[in-house]
Order: C-alpha cells, then structure tokens, then sequence
C-alpha cells in the first residue's frame, strides 16, 4: 500500500472502463516497471536515507503519479487534451539540520511536460526524472532550495507483494492494487542543500503501484512503514484505518530475507501499537511518530522512531490531502531504517469520486 493518490485530485472522475486488479496478474519485467494505461491509477514511489562522508543524515522522498481522467483521447483531440495528469512530490528531510524541505507539481502529458516512455526507460514530470538501465536508475530532482542526483542500484529483485498477484484492500473482486518493490536499492551520488554538495550513500526503496479502485467510504487513512535491516532483510506493512476506529481485515505486509525470498503476512500476523505523538503547526493532525511493531512469527520486536518531527507534507490547495512522510529509525531484535507514512489524521483522504 504505497499510496498518496488522495494528494493527487478533487475532481469529478469520468465514468470509464477501467481495468480491475484481478487474482492471477503475471508480472513481467522490466515491461512491469513502467505505465499501465488501462488501469486509472499509478505511481512511482522513491524512498531513501542516505549519509554524507561527514556522517550527515538526509532522507528523500520523490514520486511520481499518474491518474486517468478518460480512458482515450478523442480521434481529433490536440496536444492539450488530457488523458492523464501527472503529479510529483519532491521532499528533503535535512535530520541533522532539524528542517525538512518540501515541494509538488502538477502536469499533463501534452507537449511532453510528464509521462512514461518504457521505450527509453523513461519516468519524468518536467525537470524531475528517473531513468532506468538494466537494474540501474538515476534520478534527478531540481527544488528552490535544494536538489538531488542519484544512482541507484537493485541488491535484490523485484517483490510482489500480496497473493496471486494481487494487494488486496478490501472484500470484494477488484478492490486490490498490483503492487511492486525494490527494496533494497544502493544509492550514491549529490544532494545540494543552499548552495553546498554534499556526497552521500545509502539505501533507498521504490514502489510501484497501479489499480483502478479507490479507497473504500467507511476507510478514512493508511500507516504504511518500509523497513530495511542491517542482517539484509526487509519488512512492508500497512494498516488502513477505518472511520469507526477499527482496522481493515485485509491489511497486510511481506518480508523479504536476505536472499530475497519472500513471505506475506496478514493482519493476524502483525501488531502495530502507536506511542508518543506530534502535532502538526499547520493542521493540527496528531501524527504518533514513535511505534511498536511485532511479528511473532519472524521473532521481530522493534521500536520506530524518528530524530525530525517535523515530516508532514502539509498542504493549502483546497481539495489535496496532507500527510505525514518520514525518514525512521529502528531498534530492538532488528535494527536498520526505513521509512513511514500516516494519512488520514488531517482527515479522512478523498480520492476522487
């Protein structure tokens, strides 16, 4: 569940025929790496915490997401007609700098201002991109402020995450995602912070999601944490909240061992316990910043924290939802980083109807 689509609209979506995530998908890659056009909804998700020689800690987050508003362009449509819109979120989380720095954008396809050429390996939205090569990326992202240059290499090869080929988020046939990771991806390369370079390494994780159905009425947010260890493992979960203070059934994770060989997990097999909580200046959402986590099965008791509060993606347009996307650090019987985002506490996420 690696999703941030209530950012992405408030608007009227057209009734269309949209492709369902069904059991029995079958992966491909690198064909899966890239766009999906006949389901309505996608993104691209872009992770890390990375150090500098020095020992400064940064975390970044860059996505991409594309979200049908037709299924085709008109026979006599011109470039700007749109099909899809395309938006991005860009966010530097300076740890030992106590700031976090943040910026989005929205595009169309037309004129080639956003999109995806799989021919050329391609992902961008204007000057943002990522460019893939065999299970090499970079990426680059330009900011006021700040900007990031980095190449990423895969230690790991690709987790689907669910049963039969489908993430499933609530009862019913269609009410899943075909959902996708690296998780485990060496990065190197630049962050520029004020007009200073610094040279970093670390790891990051990238997601990749596509459906065509949104959350269900009675669920109001996600917790969603990805988690790399220092033994080489991984561990993805997720809880969608409901609006009546109850947890959706079909919550749900995968661990990843050090090989690379998976194993999902239900929400029976999981406890997610909240601690101490933050609250925001901007919303006055109470984000718990401090966590519990338990798998019994894998013998995992960990802590999640994290040095810098102050992660929330706060946002002003009416219609767009704020959330909070940190970097985190763990501790207990596994220990490492990783990453946590909380929707729904500024209210319940709208999707688009």
């Amino acid at each position: 569940m690696r999703t941030s689509l209530g950012l992405l609209l408030c608007m009227t979506l057209l009734s269309a025929p949209y492709r369902p995530a069904l059991p029995g998908y079958q992966f491909s890659f690198p064909r899966d790496h890239f766009d999906h056009l006949k389901f309505q909804t996608e993104w691209w998700y872009y992770t890390g915490n990375l150090r500098d020689r020095a020992g400064k800690r940064f975390g970044f987050e860059l996505t991409f997401f594309r979200h049908a508003v037709r299924p085709e362009l008109p026979k006599d449509a011109n470039v700007w007609d749109v099909r899809d819109v395309w938006m991005a979120h860009l966010a530097l989380s300076d740890i030992d700098g106590k700031q976090f720095l943040k910026t989005e954008r929205l595009n169309r396809s037309g004129a080639g201002l956003a999109g995806v050429a799989a021919s050329q390996g391609r992902i961008w939205n204007g000057n943002w991109s990522v460019q893939w090569s065999s299970d090499t990326q970079q990426l680059k992202a330009i900011a006021d402020r700040f900007s990031i240059g980095l190449t990423m290499r895969s230690a790991k090869p690709p987790v689907t995450h669910g049963v039969n080929g489908v993430s499933q988020k609530a009862a019913g046939v269609g009410r899943a995602s075909h959902y996708v990771s690296l998780t485990r991806l060496r990065t190197s390369g630049t962050i520029t912070l004020d007009g200073q370079k610094y040279e970093v390494e670390g790891l990051s994780w990238m997601d990749h999601e596509f459906f065509s159905n949104s959350l269900e009425a009675n669920q109001i947010g996600w917790d969603w944490f990805s988690l790399q260890f220092e033994d080489g493992s991984e561990l993805m979960l997720y809880r969608i909240r409901r609006k009546d203070g109850t947890v959706e059934p079909y919550s749900s994770g995968t661990y990843v061992d050090p090989s690379g060989r998976t194993k999902a997990l239900h929400l029976q097999d999981f406890q997610l316990e909240p601690g101490n909580t933050w609250t925001s200046p901007d919303t006055g959402a109470k984000y718990p910043i401090e966590w519990k986590i338990r798998v019994h099965s894998l013998s995992l008791a960990i802590n999640i924290s994290t040095r810098l509060p102050q992660q929330e993606l706060a946002s002003n347009a009416a219609g767009l939802n704020s959330y909070w996307e940190g970097a985190i650090e763990v501790k207990g019987t596994h220990s490492g980083s990783g990453y946590l985002e909380m929707t729904g506490y500024a209210g319940a996420v709208r999707m688009g109807q």
